[in-house]
């Protein structure tokens, strides 16, 4: 055992030294002694304990206690208002589903508990009392930046396809790369993500995506991704044949991936966004091909891909928009320009700006002096309209529909109409947005 120092919570401690002074041993383990060791501040703080089930349950009797998962050891302890899982030291038996062990036997020694384990990186316990146990090279891989399965990689797979998914997560989130006979395993038993939910696989493919090593994982795995998302297939190697990239379709979404701020949504969007582009490609006579129709195909595509994976509908509304503008120029007019704006909505707009930088970002250098001055052109114009607070919506017309029917426009399609033509005038900037100005044209149109 090594004499590294980590520092806990008090609530943490607590629970350690409640479980010590009856004669247990107890330790924080797994993520929060990783990314304590990272000098990642832990979200969670796990206890591994030789105390069983019912022992933890008469020690923390006095405590709120939630029996988490008693059949597998796990008691979440209410130390100070912060949970705190603590969990019987365990090995798992057989797991016929390649998912959950269909039991698990309690065992004495911390080692054995640690031998389960996923990786070597998660493979670590910590007492304040007896230090760092480290029995699998945790400290060692921490420093190469590698993530290594614990013991024989294909058996930790099959235990748990997930852990494919984990293993690229990881390596995404700290920029690792992912130890030799690892990575192979992965590649050999990427059908076993078959089993595994498509909410589970989702969650570990949105961890993914939102690490600093996207770029590496997806250009190293994308045999793996496509177990996941079989539609980005036809896009590996796929030759654009055209001046304004230099990545087959495949390597220029990943680097579009990277380049494109850590939010869940931008991100899914440039894994989404040129999906269509194998299907729809044509070659011009002159050699240069062409994607006629991608974004509003790869739209489609995007929103099966989402709903097959049990996105929120608001993730999935948005990527599918933003897939589906990410190609169209910005309007240059201030009337083009509001009806943009009333459209799609600022939020929106917003982050199309950002999927364009990523995309422009993973292209060539043709033309980019004249696409970045496009998109500060199309930034201050809108900044320019929102100071101005003109009329997007309807809703920001200085009449409604009551208003209207006060006047004797009859309730119906009448009023619809009248509003809309309203809206176009004004944004024309023809009529001015005023209750006197809108409601005297009302009239005339009633």
């Amino acid at each position: 055992m090594k004499k590294t120092s980590i520092i806990l919570p008090e609530y943490a401690e607590n629970v350690i030294q409640s479980l010590e002074k009856y004669g247990y041993e107890a330790y924080v383990v797994g993520g929060c002694v990783r990314d304590s060791l990272l000098g990642i501040t832990p979200k969670d703080w796990d206890v591994c304990t030789n105390a069983t089930p019912q022992e933890v349950l008469r020690v923390f009797r006095k405590r709120p206690v939630i029996k988490t998962g008693l059949k597998h050891g796990t008691v979440t302890v209410m130390m100070n208002h912060e949970p705190v899982e603590v969990t019987t030291f365990r090995v798992d038996g057989e797991y016929t589903d390649n998912r959950h062990p269909d039991e698990v036997i309690f065992v004495s020694r911390v080692e054995e508990d640690l031998s389960r384990r996923d990786f070597t990186i998660n493979a670590m316990a910590y007492s304040p009392a007896r230090g760092l146990v480290d029995a699998f090279g945790g400290q060692e891989d921490l420093a190469a930046g590698l993530i290594r399965c614990v013991g024989e990689p294909d058996e930790r797979f099959n235990e748990d396809g997930l852990r494919i998914m984990r293993a690229l997560r990881f390596a995404s989130r700290f920029d690792f790369g992912i130890e030799s006979e690892t990575a192979f395993s992965i590649r050999r038993n990427r059908h076993l993500l078959e089993n595994v939910s498509v909410e589970r696989i989702f969650k570990e493919l949105k961890g993914m995506l939102m690490g600093k090593g996207v770029l590496s994982m997806l250009q190293a795995f994308p045999d793996v991704m496509a177990c996941i998302i079989p539609e980005l297939a036809p896009s590996f190697g796929f030759d654009q044949r055209n001046p304004h990239h230099i990545h087959d379709v495949w390597t220029h979404t990943a680097y579009a991936v990277q380049a494109a701020p850590a939010d869940e949504v931008l991100r899914l969007t440039m894994l989404l966004h040129d999906i269509a582009k194998p299907a729809c490609f044509t070659l011009g006579e002159n050699g240069k091909g062409h994607f006629y129709g991608h974004p509003e195909k790869g739209a489609e595509i995007a929103q099966c891909i989402l709903q097959r994976l049990k996105s929120d509908n608001a993730t999935l509304n948005r990527v599918v928009t933003l897939v589906r503008e990410h190609d169209n120029h910005f309007p240059t007019t201030r009337a083009g320009m509001r009806r943009f704006i009333g459209r799609l909505g600022e939020d929106t707009i917003q982050q199309l700006f950002e999927v364009k930088r990523a995309d422009m970002a993973a292209q060539s250098d043709h033309e980019k002096d004249e696409k970045n001055h496009a998109l500060r052109e199309a930034a201050l114009l809108i900044d320019e309209l929102m100071d101005e607070e003109h009329a997007f919506t309807i809703k920001d017309l200085r009449i409604n529909g009551r208003a209207l029917m006060a006047m004797g426009v009859p309730a119906g399609p009448d009023v619809g109409r009248i509003l809309r033509t309203l809206l176009e005038e004004v944004q024309d900037e023809i009529l001015e947005n005023s209750e006197e100005a809108l409601a005297a044209r009302a009239r005339e149109l009633a």
